[in-house]
């Protein structure tokens, strides 16, 4: 990274260079004359529209429907300090990505606003009740200060961004300068409200918050926390433009998982190789995509007993059991998230196996009753209704499973605390915000995308556990998407039955030198 940090105002360029801060240089007024002359014109044809530009506009419809007569704000969200003058990876807000098709690093500061519209008129191809308009910062001329000075947006620093007219192409809205934004937001208070996405955009709240009180708005709390379940309750059913990018999320963790069986030995070799396999992971999540969806758990031997295991600074060693809970991020922002529980060496032991198994057992347990019509909760109910059966057979349970299972058991938790599912989406715990009757309480519906996830954890200071099972943790993810009739793997690329695992396993290991 460029140790050099460009003047942040104006006055700079004027100051005599002993009064500059530390690390700043002036720039003089040759130079200021010389750096933007002799560059390439920038391209006269318009981009492609990005893919999810053809699935947004029903999105957006549907958004409109709920608030009709409000002005609906979704920012993107700014850039988030990683260090001093150093920030994290851009990744935009979900909802903003939803509904304005954007996703990788696109784009800080960017507001989305849906205009209430006269009833009836026409968006796009559709009749809706909001036109939308995306508020950005587009890029400068090479004769601004911006294009060599600002590293926030300057295209020596940053890059080339687009114009207004390449936006609007990319994303099928009319787009506008954020300098805008604020006038925008202010208009005809007296006739319309702001529905804003709250806790996204400190600057954008703030801007909300006091034209709201200037306009003597009230009740904007619930307007707020309104839009908020919307937006979340509106991803439970995915579109088919979603399902196609899980499904290709998931293809391609397969591939990332597959590297890491490869280099396992590698991994063994060189020590600290948890940090090995989330190395090896990592990288095929950034070649294939824009990262990883979630910190990867590259969890071996006792580690696979804590849950979100995700400092991987452990050896794997042979003989141990490997979780590994990964996913790729695709540049559309939609994750795979899967879990697969693997020897090491390429081979289970007896007593690993046999947990295992059970595991295995509760899955296709959740997996037989995943389907339209099942609440969310029986899929659950169906994995941890064979955990309590083992357990009690293993004779680890105080009580019969039956009373485990009641309303004033759950002794069975000890070795299974979470849950069996989550929904699944732009974000790797999708649809937060939506509503227990709508996500904990509700019922599947063709077209949601949910994990089955049990597992069995027994930790190595569990006293209760045999010794032979103490310090196993197995866990066995999938992700699905609920069809007509039932359900249908979407990383099914992995093996799960142990005969095959380690089928699978034995030639990918055998291929490192």
């Amino acid at each position: 990274m460029s140790e050099a940090t460009p003047p942040d105002s104006p006055e700079a360029d004027q100051a005599p260079a002993e009064e500059l801060p530390n690390r700043q240089n002036p720039f003089s007024q040759a130079f200021r004359d010389f750096i933007p002359t002799g560059w390439a014109p920038y391209p006269d044809t318009l981009p492609d529209p990005l893919p999810a530009s053809a699935w947004t506009p029903a999105r957006r419809l549907a958004l409109g429907a709920a608030f009709p007569h409000d002005r609906i704000v979704l920012p993107a969200g700014g850039l988030k300090v990683r260090a001093n003058d150093t920030d994290y990876p851009y990744r935009p807000d979900t909802a903003f990505a939803y509904y304005s098709g954007l996703g990788g690093d696109r784009e800080p500061d960017a507001v989305l606003v849906l205009e209430p519209a006269d009833q009836g008129e026409q968006v796009g191809d559709q009749v809706g009740t909001h036109v939308a308009t995306l508020y950005f910062t587009p890029r400068a001329p090479r004769t601004d200060r911006e294009f060599y000075a600002d590293a926030r947006y300057g295209e020596m620093w940053v890059g080339q961004r687009e114009s207004l007219d390449e936006m609007s192409a990319m994303i099928g809205i009319p787009c506008a300068p954020i300098s805008q934004l604020d006038e925008h937001l202010g208009k005809n208070l007296d006739s319309t409200q702001l529905r804003l996405l709250r806790d996204v955009d400190a600057q954008v709240s703030a801007t909300v918050d006091t034209l709201r009180a200037q306009a003597g708005h009230t009740g904007h709390e619930q307007r707020d926390q309104e839009l908020a379940v919307f937006a979340s309750e509106q991803r439970l059913v995915k579109d088919a433009f979603e399902v196609e990018q899980l499904q290709r999320a998931c293809d391609a963790s397969a591939e990332g998982f597959e590297a890491v069986v490869r280099d396992l030995p590698e991994a063994v070799r060189r020590g600290r190789g948890e940090r090995w396999v989330e190395g090896i992971f990592g990288l095929y999540a950034r070649h294939h995509g824009n990262a990883v969806g979630y910190d990867t758990i590259a969890a071996g031997a006792d580690h696979a007993n804590t849950l979100h295991w995700v400092r991987n600074d452990g050896d794997l060693n042979d003989g141990d059991l490997l979780l590994m809970d990964a996913g790729v991020e695709l540049d559309s922002l939609y994750t795979a998230d899967i879990t697969r529980t693997l020897p090491v060496n390429g081979t289970f032991s007896p007593a690993q196996r046999k947990v295992y198994e059970v595991v295995l057992e509760a899955q296709q347990a959740a997996l037989a009753v995943a389907r339209p019509g099942t609440t969310f909760k029986d899929v659950h109910a169906a994995a941890i209704k064979v955990i309590a059966t083992r357990l009690e057979e293993w004779g680890l349970l105080p009580v019969t499973a039956e009373e485990s299972l009641g309303p004033d058991g759950g002794q069975h938790r000890r070795w299974m605390v979470h849950g069996t599912s989550h929904h699944l989406g732009l974000d790797v715990h999708d649809c937060a915000q939506a509503r227990a009757e709508q996500y904990r309480e509700g019922v599947l519906r063709e077209g949601m995308v949910i994990t089955v996830e049990p597992g069995l954890y027994f930790k190595a200071t569990d006293l209760l556990v045999p010794d032979e099972l103490k310090g196993i943790g197995v866990r066995i993810e999938d992700d699905i998407v609920i069809t007509a009739d039932g359900c249908r793997i979407l990383s099914d690329k992995l093996p799960r039955d142990p005969d095959e695992v380690e089928a699978w396993m034995a030639p990918l290991l055998e291929q490192r030198p």
